[in-house]
């Protein structure tokens, strides 16, 4: 009996870690329980999610900045609670968003090079949340445009250019665990505490699909799958066994393809390659970053490969697609960040001989120019995103200046009122407190007009 392998030009890919000298060390890497992956990376800056006492604060370093950071490099430091996420634009280099426990999404600006001081003034406040903001995602083809998901259990689909919400979503019962813009941003999915996968419109603010999804109660994250619209979740069974599952987002009945991968405790984030079609799973917490090619056809997904080391990894970011080197045939690189303080690049390559540009291995790929305005978006239009071959190096385009919208002043609208987590859970003991104050002296009220009534009847 003949035995035929099964062939892929991705069978041999292979990951290797970067050499101390272009990593990024000395860095106080937030220790917050949050199952975020603390940082975000485009072609000009990564951003780390830092410890911080008194407030929340991240740092953002030029990519060509290596090796140890000094302890007094500027960090952005507006926000009044630790952050919880960070996010890029991918159609303006130097624009990122953040969310934090203060109940808050803010947007900055990043000069060219990098900031040369703290920086405490954002460019664009976006208030709605009512309770701390874990999620944030930016439209993957439309322009200025940005979701978060708060504890509140709510999704703002935010107009980043006006500085308000275009849609508020309130169709979860639960705390929203991970979204996800499809390809072209036409549909958004999210997993929830509820153990349930949904599929929304965002621009109608309702469900088109829904059904359960890993039944584990811990984490569970998201991602789709390319154009065609299937869904991968990673998460864990009702055992505590780590797993994903690819759906089919005609019907959440039942997964098209569950697999166990192991009994490991911290929560897989998925990154999927669109170019390639190949998902990496990155565990939480795990020395390992797991790769495997996705296909239309059953079985629907082969494993491929792992790449291991000892390190533990805190968390993990990775460089857009149009920012590898294609000399040396790499199709992906990550950040990882690991507890100690050390940001170490990976490079993910298939081995071939030729330095040729490799056009079976880089169809054109996502830009920095985006397929729609927010008016054509919210009107209802849908785009592919705009791609560019990456043969002979990838060029930025000219950035149109962002002009930002006027804030407003939060502490007369606040008028003192709590803000972050924090604060209102304090003074929600405290009204506590006052109400079981003013029910007694309610109750000995009552006893004395008894009192009285009786002494009257007299």
């Amino acid at each position: 009996m003949s035995f035929r392998v099964r062939s892929s030009k991705f069978r041999h890919v292979f990951g290797t870690a970067q050499k101390h000298d272009v990593c990024y060390d000395g860095i106080r890497v937030s220790n917050n329980a949050h199952d975020s992956p603390f940082c975000s990376v485009n072609t000009k800056f990564i951003a780390i999610i830092t410890e911080s006492a008194g407030g929340g604060a991240f740092q953002v370093i030029p990519l060509e900045r290596t090796g140890r950071i000094d302890v007094n490099f500027p960090k952005i430091t507006g926000h009044r609670a630790q952050v919880l996420d960070v996010q890029w634009n991918p159609f303006n280099e130097n624009m990122i968003a953040s969310a934090s426990d203060d109940c808050y999404v803010k947007v900055w600006m990043i000069p060219d090079g990098g900031l040369t001081e703290n920086m405490s003034e954002s460019t664009v406040d976006l208030a709605g949340h009512q309770r701390r903001v874990g999620i944030i995602q930016w439209h993957p083809v439309a322009e200025n445009i940005l979701a978060s998901a708060g504890y509140d259990y709510m999704l703002f689909i935010w107009n980043v250019l006006a500085g308000e919400a275009i849609k508020r979503i309130d169709c979860h019962v639960d705390t929203i665990h991970c979204i996800s813009w499809n390809y072209d941003g036409s549909l958004l999915a999210s997993v929830c505490k509820d153990k349930k996968l949904r599929i929304i419109d965002p621009r109608e603010g309702v469900i088109r699909q829904e059904g359960p999804s890993h039944q584990g109660t811990k984490a569970s994250r998201i991602t789709f799958l390319g154009k065609d619209n299937r869904l991968l979740t990673t998460g864990f069974s009702k055992m505590s066994e780590r797993q994903y599952a690819i759906w089919d987002p005609k019907d959440f009945s039942k997964p098209l393809k569950m697999e166990m991968i192991d009994t490991g405790s911290g929560v897989l984030f998925p990154f999927f390659d669109v170019c390639t079609n190949m998902i990496y799973l990155a565990g939480k917490g795990d020395g390992n970053v797991r790769y495997y090619e996705i296909v239309p056809e059953r079985p629907y997904c082969y494993y491929l490969d792992m790449f291991a080391t000892n390190a533990p990894q805190r968390g993990l970011a990775c460089l857009p697609k149009r920012a590898v080197d294609v000399s040396a045939c790499e199709i992906a690189r990550f950040f990882k960040v690991q507890v100690k303080g050390l940001i170490e690049p990976i490079s993910f390559k298939v081995p071939r001989k030729s330095e040729l540009f490799q056009e079976d291995l880089y169809p054109p790929c996502a830009g920095d120019r985006p397929a729609l305005s927010i008016d054509e978006w919210i009107s209802g239009t849908n785009r592919s995103p705009v791609t560019v071959s990456l043969r002979g190096g990838f060029t930025a385009t000219e950035r149109k200046e962002f002009v930002a919208p006027e804030k407003k002043k939060a502490v007369e609208e606040t008028d003192g009122a709590p803000q972050t987590e924090k604060e209102l859970r304090k003074a929600y003991h405290e009204l506590r407190e006052e109400n079981k104050k003013l029910k007694e002296r309610l109750s000995s009220q009552e006893i004395r007009i008894r009192q009285l009534e009786a002494e009257n009847r007299r």
